[in-house]
C-alpha cells in the first residue's frame, strides 16, 4: 500500500487563513459538481465578500466556473428557508426543531401503524451526491428505515451505466472514465463539458484538458446538438437521437471484420470476444448508416482512427444514457474501449482510485457477484420491474394516486425537486396534495416542496465541512480535500443534515422522531461500516469523541488505498493529517486496477452479457422504424445546475449558451434554420410543442447549430408556481420541458427514463 509521499505529510502553515465563522481568508472545495474546483473565499463582516478559484489548491489550480462563484449568494439568498415550518390549514408557521420533530411523529406514526411502512417512501434528489452529511447518511435512512422501495433521480439519469457496470465488472458504480489528460483522441458521446463540467467524469477544467488534446490529437463530439464542447472540437458529426448503439455496433463489426481488435493488457481478464464477434457480424456500417445519420465509410474510419491511436478513448454520458437504448449504448462504449486496446491503460478508459471510499458504491445484498437478477419484485401500478433496487422515478405518481393495497400514504423527500425533474412531473405535482403525510428536507419551498407538512430547513453548503464521498470515484485523480465550514450555524441550536436523518430513521421504526437515540444509531452505522472493512467498530470508536460525518470519513481515509489503516500503516492517511494540508493531497493519476477491481465471480470482465444482448431485438426493430417528424432532446447550461440554481440571481444573468446574446430567457426550443422556415417560424416566435404525453407553449431559437428533425429544450424550468417562495426563478419560470416526457417511454433492461428522442410535433402558437 503506497504511503503518503514525504512532501505530503509536511504541515502546511497557512497562518492567514481564517477559523470558522471568522473574517478572513477560507479555502473550500466546492460542493456544486464533478469539477471540485478549490476555492478562495474572502468574508467581510460576516458575509462573502469574494470568491474566486485557489491557485494552490493541488486539484484545480486555480480553475472556477460561473456556478462555484455564487455559493456566497446561494448561502445569503433570503428565500433560502432557515427555520423548521409546519403547515397549520394550508400556511406556514415557523416552529421550532422540537415542535418540528413532534409534527412528524404526529403525521407518520398513524400512517404506518394503519398501514405498515410499505405505505412510506422517500425521494433522494441528486445534491445527495456532492453534500458532506446527506452523501454518508442517506445510506441509514434507506437502509434502517425500513421503508421498501425508495425513487431517486438514478433512473432519469446514469442507471444504464449502473446496469453495464454491475453486468460487465461486477460492481454498480465500478465506472470506467476517460484519461483526459494524457489521451491524443477523445471521442465525447452525448456529453457536453462545457456545461456540466464533466459527468461521471471528475477532471479540473476539462475544456482545458480538450483544449490540450487538440494540440496534440483530435476530438471529436458525436450528438445531435452542436453544444459549446462540439463547437470546440476538431469534428462534430450529427448523430440521430436514439442510435447511438447502433453506431457503436457497427464501429465493433469494423474492428472484427477488419482484424482491428487488440485487447492489450486486458486480455486476460476479457471473457465473451468470440461472442460479442457473432453478434457484431450482424451490424455492419451499411446497416446504420441511415438510422443513425452516420455515413458508414465515416463510421469505418472512426473504428479505424481508435484502433490505431496509441492512446485514444470513447466516453459517452447523459445523452447515451437518458435514451430508449441507454444500456446498451453505455455497455458498447466500454466494448469498444476495450476491444481497441484502450482499457485500463494511461491514455484510454481507466478506474480511478479514491483516497477513502465510498459508502454509495458497496455492494447490493443479492447482487454482489454481477447476477443479473433482476424483477426480484414490480410496481403495483404499472407492474414495472426493480433493476439494482430501484423502479422507474416515473412509478412514484400513480403509486400515490392510485388506490388500493399498498398505495403510498407518506413521503419524505430529501434535497429533491422530482415535479421538475421527472417525467410527467406535473402529474406528481397533481398527486402530492393526496398523500396524508410529506416530510422535506430542503433548502427552498420549490415546486415540490410545497406540498409539504413539515418543512426541515437543511444549511447552507458553507455552513458544513465538506470532502466529496462519491465523486472521487470518477476523478483522473486521487485526491483528498478537506474543507472546515465557512461560517458557524446561523441557529447554533439546529441538529445537521446527518441527525435529521437518523432521527427520520428512528420514526420510521417505531421511535417517536423527538426521542430518536441518534448516538445509538450513528454507532451502529459506524460499526457496520468497520465490519465491512475487517475492523471492530466497537473497538475503533474507542479513537474518536464524536460521531457523525467526519468520524466516517476518517474511517474511510484509513482504510482508503493511502490509509493508515488504524496504524498498520503509520505514514499512511488520516483525516488529521488531511487538515494539515487545506490546499489538499493529490496522490497522482489513474493507474491500471482491472484485477482489483472485478467483483464478477471468475473475476472476469463479461463482454458480452446476455441479458443485454437480449435487447438488441428491439434495437434492430428501431432500424427499421420510419423517421419521426420531429424528435426532442434536452441540454444544459453551464450557469445552471438541474432547477435548484435558477434563484440565485447572478446566475440568472449573462448570456444564453445556444447563440451568446446577453441577457434573454434561456428556456428557449432550439430549431433547426430549415425546420423552421418549413413551419414559418422566427427566433423570439412562440411555438406549441405536443409530445403523445404533453403539451407546453415554448419562445423559439432558430439556430443550425443542431440536426435537422431534431429540437431541443434544457431540463429544471417550470417555476411560477403557487406557493413556492423562490423570488428569482419566479420572475423568469420558464416552462417544464418533462411534461413532453412519457411516464412508460423508458430504456426497458434498466428501467432508466428516456429524455432524449421523444416524438413531437411543433407549430406557432395562436396565443
Amino acid at each position: 500500500m503506497p504511503p503518503v509521499e514525504e512532501e505530503s505529510v509536511t504541515v502546511e502553515h497557512s497562518p492567514d487563513i481564517a477559523g470558522v465563522g471568522q473574517d478572513g481568508r477560507h479555502l473550500y472545495t466546492c460542493p456544486l459538481c464533478e469539477a471540485m474546483c478549490g476555492l478562495e473565499i474572502q468574508v467581510h463582516n460576516g458575509r462573502v465578500a469574494s470568491i474566486r478559484g485557489n491557485r494552490d489548491d493541488t486539484w484545480s489550480r486555480g480553475h472556477i466556473c460561473p456556478k462555484g462563484a455564487t455559493l456566497g449568494a446561494v448561502h445569503e439568498d433570503p428565500d433560502r428557508i432557515r427555520r423548521p415550518m409546519i403547515k397549520v390549514d394550508g400556511r406556514w408557521q415557523e416552529v421550532s426543531w422540537d415542535t418540528a420533530f413532534r409534527r412528524c411523529t404526529e403525521l407518520l406514526t398513524p400512517v404506518i401503524e394503519k398501514y405498515g411502512i410499505g405505505a412510506v417512501t422517500c425521494y433522494t434528489g441528486n445534491p445527495l451526491a456532492h453534500s458532506f452529511s446527506l452523501g454518508r447518511y442517506t445510506g441509514v435512512l434507506l437502509g434502517m428505515s425500513g421503508i421498501p422501495l425508495s425513487y431517486s433521480p438514478g433512473t432519469v439519469d446514469q442507471w444504464p451505466k449502473n446496469l453495464s457496470s454491475h453486468l460487465m465488472y461486477g460492481g454498480w458504480w465500478t465506472f470506467s472514465v476517460p484519461d483526459v489528460e494524457r489521451t491524443d483522441l477523445l471521442v465525447v458521446m452525448g456529453a457536453n463539458p462545457a456545461a456540466s463540467q464533466g459527468s461521471l467524469l471528475a477532471a479540473p477544467d476539462v475544456m482545458g484538458l480538450i483544449d490540450g488534446i487538440r494540440k496534440r490529437g483530435r476530438v471529436i463530439v458525436i450528438d445531435p446538438v452542436r453544444t459549446a464542447t462540439a463547437a470546440r472540437a476538431d469534428e462534430w458529426l450529427p448523430i440521430t437521437p436514439g442510435t447511438d448503439a447502433a453506431l457503436l455496433l457497427a464501429v465493433v463489426h469494423t474492428l472484427f471484420d477488419e482484424d482491428l481488435v487488440s485487447l492489450g493488457v486486458v486480455g486476460p481478464y476479457v471473457d465473451g470476444v468470440d461472442r460479442m464477434r457473432d453478434v457484431a457480424a450482424d451490424w455492419p456500417p451499411e446497416r446504420v448508416a441511415a438510422a443513425t445519420g452516420i455515413p458508414a465509410e465515416r463510421i469505418r474510419t472512426l473504428a479505424r482512427e481508435l484502433a490505431g491511436t496509441e492512446r485514444a478513448v470513447v466516453y459517452g454520458r447523459i445523452g447515451l444514457c437518458n435514451q430508449e437504448f441507454g444500456s446498451l449504448a453505455s455497455w458498447l462504449v466500454d466494448v469498444v474501449n476495450i476491444l481497441t486496446g484502450h482499457f485500463d491503460v494511461p491514455g484510454g478508459a481507466m478506474f480511478p482510485k479514491p483516497a477513502a471510499w465510498s459508502i454509495t458504491v458497496q455492494p447490493i445484498p443479492g447482487l454482489e457477484d454481477g447476477a443479473p437478477t433482476f424483477g426480484r419484485f414490480r410496481t403495483r401500478v404499472r407492474g414495472a420491474k426493480e433493476v439494482l433496487g430501484q423502479v422507474p422515478v416515473s412509478c412514484l405518481a400513480e403509486e400515490i394516486a392510485t388506490p388500493g393495497e399498498g398505495q403510498i400514504k407518506a413521503l419524505i423527500t430529501v434535497a429533491g425537486n422530482p415535479v421538475l425533474s421527472t417525467p410527467a412531473g406535473h402529474k406528481l405535482d397533481e398527486a402530492l396534495p393526496m398523500l396524508d403525510a410529506m416530510i422535506s428536507v430542503d433548502m427552498w419551498l420549490n415546486e415540490t416542496t410545497r406540498h409539504a407538512d413539515v418543512f426541515l430547513p437543511a444549511p447552507s453548503p458553507l455552513e458544513q465541512p465538506h470532502h466529496d464521498d462519491l465523486i472521487l470515484n470518477f476523478a483522473i485523480n486521487s485526491i483528498a480535500n478537506y474543507s472546515p465550514p465557512v461560517f458557524a450555524p446561523e441557529d447554533p441550536d439546529r441538529p445537521q443534515e446527518w441527525e435529521i436523518l437518523i432521527r427520520l430513521t428512528g420514526l420510521c421504526t417505531g421511535t417517536t422522531a423527538e426521542d430518536v437515540d441518534v448516538a445509538a444509531i450513528d454507532d451502529g452505522f459506524f460499526d457496520y461500516l468497520a465490519f465491512t472493512q475487517g475492523f471492530d467498530g466497537a473497538e475503533l470508536r474507542k479513537h474518536y469523541t464524536h460521531g457523525g460525518p467526519e468520524r466516517i470519513l476518517d474511517l474511510t481515509l484509513r482504510t482508503g488505498p493511502f490509509g493508515d489503516r488504524y496504524g498498520e500503516n503509520p505514514d499512511g492517511l488520516t483525516l488529521e493529517k488531511l487538515k494539515a494540508h487545506p490546499n489538499g493531497i493529490n496522490f497522482g493519476p489513474m493507474v491500471p486496477r482491472v484485477p482489483e477491481v472485478l467483483g464478477t465471480a471468475d473475476k472476469k470482465i463479461r463482454l458480452a452479457p446476455q441479458y443485454l444482448l437480449d435487447d438488441l431485438p428491439r434495437l434492430a426493430a428501431r432500424m427499421q422504424r420510419p423517421p419521426e417528424e420531429l424528435v426532442l432532446v434536452s441540454r444544459r447550461h453551464l450557469r445552471s445546475n438541474n432547477s435548484w440554481l435558477h434563484n440565485v440571481a447572478p446566475l440568472m444573468r449573462g448570456r444564453d449558451l445556444a447563440h451568446g446574446r446577453s441577457g434573454g430567457n434561456r428556456c428557449t426550443l432550439l430549431m433547426h434554420t430549415d425546420d423552421a422556415a418549413e413551419r414559418g417560424v422566427s427566433t423570439g416566435d412562440r411555438v406549441t410543442l405536443t409530445s403523445s404525453a404533453g403539451q407546453i407553449e415554448v419562445p423559439v431559437e432558430v439556430t443550425d447549430a443542431i440536426k435537422p428533425g431534431v429540437v431541443s429544450m434544457p431540463h429544471g424550468w417550470g417555476h411560477g408556481l403557487p406557493g413556492t417562495r423562490l423570488s428569482v426563478a419566479n420572475q423568469t419560470p420558464g416552462v417544464n420541458t418533462n411534461i413532453l416526457s412519457p411516464p412508460d417511454f423508458l430504456d426497458e433492461p434498466s428501467g432508466n427514463g428516456a429524455l432524449n428522442g421523444i416524438p413531437v410535433s411543433v407549430a406557432r402558437a395562436t396565443t
